[in-house]
């Protein structure tokens, strides 16, 4: 049997936040609640909920998420709102 592998990193930008669901920039606004995923725990990927404080990110998408503060001084990109 054959398998092909695809991978996400191949397709442009645009594509890959869609895919993978990303919020961009515009979605996030300060005092939402969000979960993030802090750079200690990229490889696990478990993810840590609050409210943003500040939006650290200043272009409109990012492939791993928007960086962000939260209200507790944790920094992280964000995975959902």
């Amino acid at each position: 049997m054959d398998v092909t592998f695809f991978s996400i990193y191949k397709l442009p930008l645009t594509f890959r936040i869609l895919l993978n669901n990303i919020p961009s920039r515009d979605k996030i606004s300060i005092g939402i609640a969000v979960q993030i995923v802090q750079k200690q725990d990229q490889r696990t990927g478990k993810l840590t909920e609050g409210k943003v404080k500040r939006i650290l990110t200043s272009s409109q998408f990012h492939p791993h998420g928007i960086k962000v503060e939260l209200e507790n001084g944790k920094i992280g990109r964000v995975q959902k709102i």
